[in-house]
């Protein structure tokens, strides 16, 4: 630490949960609600803030673990905070609550210094796009055909999004006659000219993948998501021979040697990355690289408005999911997020760090820890 940088003063952490419209289910999982840990941090009167969706237990993980050889450090050298944090954390297991955790705080350590800096956080990061695409996610398993249908609608008619996904593989793939169904009532609605993605979430197996995704084909459909388990990298890699659509996985990645196996084993065609899990900004950028040496594009899965400012300054960025599940969180929670419409996303450059201000008399509501 150099003399004269401003300290990390405190680093505190609380938890939200927001029900959901509705049931929402993917081909293997079902939810009412979704929980958002959220992380403030800050130095010489200024305060940058991050978030991660996962279980409001990480609160502790934050607050009994990471504070201790996080406050005290220079706010300026956020690299070195988080590999303190990384070596912290040996005894408690990288993957799942705790790097979710750590993601958080990386992401408010890097607020903090872009506001300390008074820069928005694109410019100290490094920005070389001025926006980013985006695809409309959502089309839930658990949709009927008409609100299907109106979701998809909105997105390309009303909001002018070129790109969109919905969830296939229901019931842990047993459903694959609805899923087609499904697939080919999207294409119908959206048209030819918009852009078809499918997530499987890892609901089918290698054989079953291929046989779905040749049908995928037929609606001319242009991503498939996990269409096995994305620990299963030799099948990812079999799956990704055998079909037309972009095969892509990557958004349970919570480590650096995990994108690195992913790219080693030729798994996939982009690789997906989630800054709340990843490692926050820090490893985003890094995994980034990962894929750049083979060649691949990146794609910044869910987070949306915490996505905008390092997928912009991606020179391998595909594009940023709009995840309609977090997006109408955000929208709720935090003042200053950012609109997808027209199918780019553009940081607000007229404020430091990420420009995302939480809004307690909404939040507070809805508050667990």
């Amino acid at each position: 630490m150099t003399e004269g940088d401003a300290v990390i003063e405190s680093l505190r952490a609380t938890a939200y949960r927001l029900p959901t419209p509705g049931p929402q289910g993917d081909g293997t999982l079902e939810w009412n609600a979704t929980t958002i840990v959220f992380v403030q941090a800050t130095a010489e009167g200024a305060t940058g803030s991050g978030w991660t969706y996962c279980a409001a237990a990480a609160v502790d993980v934050v607050s009994e673990v990471l504070a201790e050889v996080v406050t005290g450090r220079s706010a300026l050298e956020v690299p070195g905070a988080w590999l303190a944090m990384q070596r912290r954390i040996r005894n408690l297991g990288r993957p799942g609550l705790v790097s979710c955790a750590l993601s958080a705080v990386d992401i408010a350590l890097w607020d903090l210094a872009a506001e300390l800096a008074g820069l928005p956080l694109s410019r100290l990061l490094g920005k070389v796009h001025d926006s980013a695409p985006v695809y409309g996610s959502g089309g839930f398993t658990t949709y009927d055909d008409s609100r299907l249908r109106s979701q998809l609608e909105e997105w390309v008619g009303g909001q002018g999004i070129p790109r969109v996904k919905i969830k296939i593989g229901e019931s842990w793939g047993t459903a694959v006659r609805r899923d087609l169904a499904r697939v080919r009532l999207a294409r119908e609605v959206i048209g030819p000219s918009t852009e078809l993605y499918v997530d499987a979430n890892g609901a089918y197996q290698a054989a079953q993948a291929i046989r779905v995704g040749q049908r995928l084909a037929e609606s001319d459909v242009r991503w498939f998501e996990e269409p096995v388990s994305s620990d299963d990298l030799a099948g990812l890699r079999r799956v990704r021979q055998g079909v037309l659509p972009d095969v892509a996985a990557g958004e349970y990645g919570y480590d650096l040697p995990y994108f690195g196996r992913m790219v080693a084993a030729e798994a996939v065609d982009c690789l997906q990355i989630d800054v709340t899990r990843c490692g926050g900004y820090t490893e985003w950028a890094r995994a980034a690289a990962v894929a750049s040496t083979a060649n691949l594009q990146v794609s910044a899965h869910c987070a949306p408005n915490l996505s905008v400012h390092a997928a912009v300054c991606t020179p391998n960025l595909r594009h940023i999911e709009w995840f309609v599940d977090h997006d109408r969180l955000e929208r709720l929670f935090f003042a200053g997020t950012v609109s997808p419409d027209g199918g780019q996303a553009r940081p607000d450059l007229s404020v430091s760090g990420h420009g995302l201000v939480l809004l307690p008399e909404e939040a507070d509501r809805y508050r667990v820890r």
